[in-house]
C-alpha cells in the first residue's frame, strides 16, 4: 500500500480501508507540520492544526472528487485552517523565538552561518505579504507546482507566479541589502 498513489489510498479510504487513510496522514503530516510551524509560536497549535486538517479531510471525504489531485486539496484544508487560527487570535504571525544552545566550539561558525542565512531568509518571508508568502512557502518549501498552488490559494496560475515572482524579488533585495 505504501506504493500506492493518493487518488488510490483516498479512494480505499473512502471505501473503508482505515490502514489507507493512516499511510496519508505518514505522507503528509510531516510536511504539513513544517508549514505550520513557520508561522505558529507554539508546536503544539501546528500540532493540532495538521491533526485538524486531517479530521476536516476526513469529514468531506465522501465530498472529494478522487479524481482531483489529493495535496492542494489538503494544502488548501491546511492554510484556510491556518488563516482562521490568526483571525481568532486576532495577530498575525509571530517568528519563533530561536535560543542559543551549549555547542561544541569547533562547529561554532559553521553553525552560525548556517543560522545567520537560515535568519536571513526568515526575515525576507516576514518582509513579504502574506498573499506573496502563503505562494512561496507552498510552492518552495511543500514543493507544490504553481497549478496546484494556485488550487490552494484560489487564483489564477498566473497570479500565483507574479506573487512567486515579485516575493523572491523583494527576498533577493533583502539579502544583497545584507551582503549575501
Amino acid at each position: 500500500m505504501k506504493n500506492a498513489t493518493d487518488r488510490v489510498l483516498f479512494k480505499a479510504y473512502v471505501d473503508g480501508d482505515a490502514a489507507a487513510f493512516e499511510e496519508l496522514f505518514r505522507r503528509y503530516a510531516s510536511l504539513l507540520t513544517a508549514i505550520m510551524r513557520r508561522d505558529l509560536r507554539r508546536h503544539q497549535d501546528a500540532d493540532e492544526l495538521v491533526q485538524d486538517t486531517f479530521l476536516h479531510a476526513h469529514r468531506a471525504a465522501n465530498d472529494f472528487d478522487t479524481n482531483r489531485p489529493l495535496r492542494p486539496w489538503l494544502m488548501t484544508i491546511a492554510f484556510n485552517l491556518k488563516r482562521e487560527y490568526f483571525r481568532r487570535k486576532g495577530r498575525r504571525p509571530e517568528a519563533p523565538l530561536q535560543l542559543d544552545g551549549r555547542r561544541d566550539p569547533a562547529v561554532i561558525p559553521r553553525i552560525d552561518e548556517q543560522r545567520d542565512a537560515i535568519n536571513q531568509v526568515q526575515k525576507g518571508l516576514a518582509a513579504l505579504n502574506a498573499s506573496q508568502r502563503e505562494v512561496i512557502e507552498l510552492h518552495w518549501f511543500a514543493g507544490l507546482t504553481f497549478p496546484e498552488v494556485a488550487i490552494v490559494v484560489g487564483a489564477s496560475v498566473s497570479a500565483v507566479k507574479v506573487r512567486a515572482h515579485r516575493g523572491y524579488q523583494t527576498i533577493r533585495s533583502l539579502l544583497r541589502e545584507e551582503g549575501r
